[in-house]
């Protein structure tokens, strides 16, 4: 199997399961209805490491543009590879969300809540503040890729590692997961709300549009800044660009604290 069909197929797999959970948690007359947010926690761990065992010996197993471009960010993964591990995630998330779709095909039908059948795809905050939701983005995958090579600096038994990786997301998602429904992944929030723009899906509203910027760029972002933060502190490796987004960084939490009079919280 070449790299771009690991990261493709293992991608793939991230979602039919992580996007699985969620549709088996919210639609109608699932036998998972109502499992709630700690199923999805778990479920979304186990994904990350059941889609990490399938093809990390292949490509690493980065599944996400946020771990594959920090890598590249600090000389762990060549630049040149960077496009080819991004359109494969990309590709493989919208193909795990149609494979959701399929799963669930029945359920979508009686499914009333708009919100919850995108729900199933895609990432929307629950207050929206763009410059919040935009830092809750940045701190999730900071200490998703900050956390997966901290883990590299211990001596784990063979085959483990993934597992931990697992459990990295799980308490991300349980910590952190709150205001935005913790998308951490670009292509984990963009090729299934692709999928939803594209699929039949009965009663559906738009794709939030509007608001997919920021699991874009928050999660490239807090990346990218994890690494070089892992760079800067753990190897003592000093670099201007962890000063440059350490500056980026600031500056995004200063507007958002001046901004955050004008929230509207509706509830």
């Amino acid at each position: 199997m070449s790299t771009f069909t690991a990261e493709l197929v293992g991608t793939m797999l991230l979602i039919l399961f992580g996007g699985g959970v969620v549709a088996g948690v919210s639609l109608h007359k699932s036998k998972g209805l109502g499992g709630g947010w700690m199923v999805i926690t778990f479920a979304w761990g186990l994904a990350v490491a059941m889609a990490a065992y399938a093809v990390g010996g292949i490509s690493g197993a980065h599944l996400n543009p946020a771990l594959t471009l920090g890598l590249a960010a600090i000389g762990n993964f060549p630049w040149a590879d960077v496009p080819m591990y991004i359109l494969a995630q990309l590709i493989g998330a919208i193909l795990g969300a149609i494979l959701v779709y399929f799963m669930y095909l029945p359920h979508w039908k009686g499914t009333t809540d708009p919100e919850a059948k995108l729900g199933v795809f895609a990432t929307m905050p629950a207050i929206n503040h763009p410059l919040s939701n935009l830092i809750a983005e940045m701190i999730g995958t900071f200490a998703l890729v900050l956390g997966i090579l901290a883990l590299g600096t211990n001596e784990i038994v063979d085959g483990l590692n993934p597992f931990l990786v697992g459990m990295l997301i799980v308490v991300i998602g349980m910590a952190l997961g709150g205001p935005t429904g913790y998308a951490i992944n670009p292509a984990r929030d963009l090729g299934p709300r692709i999928a939803h723009a594209i699929l039949p899906i009965p009663g559906k509203r738009d794709s939030g549009w509007s608001y997919a910027w920021v699991p874009i760029v928050g999660p490239i972002v807090g990346g990218v800044f994890g690494a070089l933060f892992f760079q800067q502190i753990f190897e003592g490796k000093n670099s201007i660009a962890f000063w440059i987004f350490a500056i980026i960084v600031l500056a995004i939490f200063i507007g958002a604290q001046m901004t955050i009079k004008n929230v509207k919280d509706e509830d």
